[in-house]
């Protein structure tokens, strides 16, 4: 008899705690990132709605903190068990107590890149039919160094050539964002001269969406980084500018076929720079800020804490004036590293499906915006399903926005 009470209490024992387990979403908070951004409101939503578990609770204080040698006082998080059980500590950033202007009008940016960019593998020297076109180098590489010398421009390339002195180079270049480092067989032209076997640039043009602008008029858009088209370098930026952009027309979106917004822009007077081309979009500060903000549009930026599935709205100019269009959220991720594709979302508002199919290149940077706040940034288009795309979170672009 007492061996059968003690298998009751053990087994109901075992029961509550399977309970209080499956009402814990270690899924979320284990795959928190180490730092991210939030206010004390969104821990209090957050705990209001149980949003890591009906046993889970968060706390938020500002702690000393020592590493290394150092003390510095930083703001902490610590996810508790009952209210006392400590499972997970995260140190946060809190959101800025001020509104940002709302982006959502269409840009003309233009990057000088921090090297050479391979446009073209054709061959040099057409005369010697024995000569083969370079084999290393591919389209959309981007050359950085030539034999211990600094490439910066398409120019630099010629330079470095004329010092070599036998027909092999050692060459470094980035190809999908990695660093490639070799040895590669130089062709010679019809008077002699070394030639890499490819065409290059140094600068990239293109059409994005102006997402939030400060107070002190620095500025985030585009919410993915200027790559060239071709693989998935980012442009390593030397300068660059953003300019007023025309839209003269919309190529609709179709299953397996993006879409574009067709605008046109002239490389003159610009209207702002560009002091970095990121992952997670391009950051500046604007100069002539009347011809993309409108100063009665404001709304505070939400952390990844305040985004729940269900409605939200997105802001685009694609009509040829800014307009809120309905949208979904299906999932928001929640990300223990860095992402572009943060939010998924489908669009829900006819007049936007009616007029662009859905999501559409040029569309990125577009203002997400839910409980009137912006929370993130379109960045992508399903291609199986253009009613459907992605956005990144304000987090990844606040922590780029220090120049």
């Amino acid at each position: 008899m007492k061996r059968n009470k003690l298998f009751f209490v053990f087994y109901l024992s075992f029961v509550m705690f399977g309970i209080i387990l499956t009402n814990i979403s270690f899924s979320r908070i284990f795959g928190l990132p180490n730092e991210f951004y939030l206010n004390y409101s969104e821990v209090k939503e957050a705990n209001e709605d149980n949003k890591f578990g009906k046993f889970v609770k968060l706390n938020l204080e500002n702690k000393e903190v020592k590493t290394g040698d150092k003390k510095e006082n930083k703001n902490i998080v610590t996810f508790k068990l009952f209210g006392l059980i400590p499972i997970k500590k995260i140190s946060v950033n809190l959101l800025p107590d001020e509104e940002v202007y709302i982006g959502g009008v269409p840009i003309g940016l233009t990057i000088f890149s921090d090297g050479a960019i391979v446009i073209s593998e054709n061959e040099i020297d057409l005369t010697n039919p024995n000569k083969q076109k370079n084999a290393v180098l591919k389209n959309g590489d981007i050359i950085t160094d030539i034999n211990g010398k600094k490439i910066k421009s398409s120019k630099d390339i010629e330079e470095a050539l004329n010092s070599v002195l036998n027909d092999k180079i050692s060459i470094t270049y980035l190809r999908n964002d990695k660093e490639i480092k070799q040895t590669i067989p130089l062709l010679k032209d019809e008077n002699g001269y070394y030639k890499l076997g490819v065409w290059a640039r140094d600068d990239i043009s293109g059409v994005g969406t102006l997402t939030f602008m400060k107070k002190n008029n620095s500025y985030a858009a585009l919410g993915h980084a200027v790559t060239n088209g071709i693989n998935e370098n980012t442009i390593p930026l030397s300068d660059g500018n953003i300019y007023n952009c025309s839209l003269v027309g919309i190529s609709k979106s179709e299953k397996n076929k993006p879409g574009e917004l067709r605008c046109v822009f002239v490389n003159k007077d610009s209207k702002g720079n560009i002091k970095k081309n990121t992952k997670y979009g391009i950051y500046g500060e604007l100069y002539e800020e009347n011809d993309f903000i409108d100063y009665n549009l404001k709304l505070n930026i939400g952390g990844r804490l305040s985004i729940k599935p269900g409605k939200a709205k997105i802001i685009s100019s694609v009509s040829g004036i800014r307009e809120e269009y309905e949208i979904e959220i299906i999932k928001a991720k929640y990300q223990s590293k860095s992402d572009d594709k943060s939010i998924v979302f489908r669009v829900k508002d006819k007049r936007l499906l009616d007029l662009t199919g859905g999501i559409v290149q040029g569309m990125s940077g577009s203002p997400i915006i839910q409980d009137d706040k912006i929370v993130g940034a379109v960045t992508h288009v399903f291609l199986s399903d253009s009613s459907k795309g992605y956005g990144v979170y304000c987090d990844w672009m606040l922590q780029q926005m220090n120049f």
